[in-house]
């Protein structure tokens, strides 16, 4: 019997099942596909992501496969520089093909202890008080304490719970996909340059090799996603909007996408769990998807494995959907409005014109990234000191850097009074005594995620908190 059995190999899966394996939990992850696919779905990691990177010790791997660069047009296109002062020790995106993510993933998760079982499909599950049974297309019948859906949009554990996924269908698609281009890469760059300016939808970027990554309007809405667009219709698309198709020949992969937006409206049904695309779909802008699931992940590990370690207290792990639900409700919302701001229609055009004036000016720049990016992210903790609710950024001590002392993914309480104590709790929370110019607060309690429990200085209010978080005293 397994602890807890994860449907789905990609980022957010991958991610859950490291941060399982960080408190000896019995992880299996089943993936449908035999092997780890080849489409290049997602292009980077936001600020968020990197600092959970970081706060697990992994950052050094994402630096070596990708390059760091502070793009503009982030939010609907509308080009205009990063705000000079971000709450972050890592103010860029980290430029990285979600290949290379689910591949150094996979490698953290199997050095970790975890199995990952590829071309095992989920075809049923049933649940009872003692833990859940999952049914293989092949027959096979394996039991484990809790299931967590990580199997995207189309999730099979969702539709097999009968969880609502309400939202909204595609009205747009785009074609998308990796090919050789043979015309001269100074003429693409030119008619790109001249259709975005009207079309922000259309891109031809290069990767090397004459490869290049193209994205276009498709002429309608497929019936069936599934299956993916031929080259001759790739070729149509690019002919309408660019005037000519660049020669592009040989495609790696083809792939359609659209701008549906739907959410779950329950992450949790007993001891079965929803996370990534399995629990929220949205249009790519702003690049958001990827690392919404990485974060969902991240959210959660600590929380089952608390479950699964029998010292969570009552309602940790129903605390995931009331935390995460809001935040990707925030991801659809502003998808939903950069879909809008990107319309040829007079209307959204004239509310594009407005915002990017509004742009110009930092503050509005500042909240806009910190939505992007998710580092706006605070979870309702009710009243206290700030930061609460927030997550900590990477500070430096005394004795090294903040981050690097959250490897273990244990709670964490950071004292510069030394007058603290978490005698009790010692086998889940560390003890830092130290002191950071960077923090404006006495001492704070940190989840193993990183956001801020508690702030202050008063040993009994200390001792209200605790609990909540970490249970019982030892």
């Amino acid at each position: 019997m397994f602890d807890v059995i994860i449907a789905g190999a990609g980022p957010t899966g991958l991610m859950l099942a490291s941060e399982l394996r960080l408190h000896d939990v019995h992880v299996l992850v089943l993936e449908k596909d035999a092997e780890p696919a080849g489409i290049v779905r997602a292009l980077g990691l936001h600020v968020r992501s990197i600092e959970v990177m970081d706060q697990r010790g992994l950052l050094e791997r994402f630096l070596a496969h990708g390059r760091k660069t502070r793009l503009g047009g982030y939010f609907a296109g509308v080009d205009k520089p990063w705000p000079d002062r971000l709450d972050t020790a890592h103010a860029y995106i980290l430029g990285i093909p979600q290949t290379v993510t689910d591949r150094l993933l996979a490698e953290r998760a199997t050095e970790l202890g975890a199995e990952i079982r590829r071309g095992s499909a989920l075809a049923g599950l049933s649940q009872d008080d003692e833990g859940v049974t999952a049914e293989l297309a092949d027959g096979t019948r394996l039991r484990s304490r809790y299931l967590v859906g990580c199997d995207g949009g189309r999730s099979t554990v969702r539709r097999l719970l009968g969880v609502g996924f309400p939202g909204e269908p595609a009205r747009t698609e785009w074609l998308l996909g990796e090919m050789e281009v043979t015309e001269d890469p100074a003429t693409v760059a030119a008619i790109v340059a001249e259709v975005r300016k009207t079309h922000r939808g259309f891109g031809a970027g290069p990767l090397g090799d004459a490869l290049y990554r193209v994205v276009v309007p498709a002429e309608g809405v497929a019936e069936d996603r599934t299956v993916p667009p031929s080259l001759e219709e790739f070729k149509r698309r690019l002919r309408v909007f660019a005037g000519t198709d660049f020669g592009v020949r040989s495609p790696r992969w083809l792939s359609r996408f659209g701008d549906g937006t739907r959410q779950a409206d329950r992450y949790r049904v007993g001891r079965v769990l929803l996370a990534g695309d399995a629990a929220h779909v949205h249009p790519p802008l702003g690049g958001q998807g990827l690392n919404l699931g990485i974060q969902d992940a991240f959210n959660l590990g600590w929380k089952l494995a608390a479950e699964v370690g029998g010292w969570a207290p009552e309602g940790l792990l129903d605390s995931y959907h009331a935390e995460r639900h809001p935040v990707a409700a925030d991801v659809l919302n502003n998808t939903r409005a950069q879909s809008e701001l990107m319309s040829l229609e007079p209307g959204p055009r004239a509310v594009r014109r407005l915002l990017a004036e509004l742009m110009e000016f930092e503050e509005v720049r500042r909240h806009l990234i910190e939505k992007i990016t998710a580092i706006g992210v605070r979870y309702d903790f009710g009243e206290g000191r700030e930061p609460l609710g927030r997550r900590m950024r990477d500070v430096t001590l005394k004795r090294g850097r903040l981050y690097e002392l959250m490897r273990d993914g244990r709670g964490l309480l950071l004292d510069q009074t030394g007058r603290l104590s978490v005698a009790g709790w010692a086998d889940r929370v560390d003890h830092v005594l130290d002191v950071s110019e960077e923090l404006d607060a006495p001492a704070v309690l940190l989840r193993p995620d990183g956001h801020v429990a508690w702030a202050g200085d008063d040993q009994r209010d200390l001792l209200g908190h605790l609990p909540r978080w970490f249970g019982a005293a030892g």
